[in-house]
């Protein structure tokens, strides 16, 4: 199986990872993790892993991370998901995204093709 993460959803996450990181709390950010999987992904995904709670597998991610920056974040939960036959590809972000994403909510309405689902699964037979 396999799921992409748009660069909306990177950006969300990693305003989400920054006001972890400054406040120290790291439920919202848990929230916001499990939120960027749709339901039918996160199904699968409580298929594949050996706790079946997607929540819980989540949570072990957040523990094993330092608490610093989104890059080893994601290469953790790239990690754990490749241990259950999931490939998690993402769009990378360079350091001028969150600067770009203040500015997305000026446009007119222009980017709302945009607005697409965040997760998206395609192989099924992994």
């Amino acid at each position: 199986m396999e799921i992409f993460l748009n660069k909306r959803a990177m950006l969300r996450l990693r305003l989400s990872v920054a006001d972890a990181v400054d406040d120290g709390e790291i439920d919202a950010l848990r929230e916001d993790l499990v939120s960027v999987f749709s339901d039918d992904v996160v199904e699968e995904i409580e298929r594949r892993i050996d706790s079946g709670d997607f929540y819980d597998f989540i949570s072990e991610i957040l523990d094993e991370w330092s608490g610093e920056d989104l890059d080893e974040l994601m290469e953790l939960l790239e990690t754990q998901l490749t241990d259950a036959n999931v490939d998690l590809k993402y769009t990378a972000l360079e350091k001028d995204d969150s600067a770009d994403s203040n500015d997305s909510n000026d446009d007119d309405g222009e980017d709302e093709e945009d607005e697409e689902e965040p997760v998206t699964e395609d192989d099924d037979d992994d």
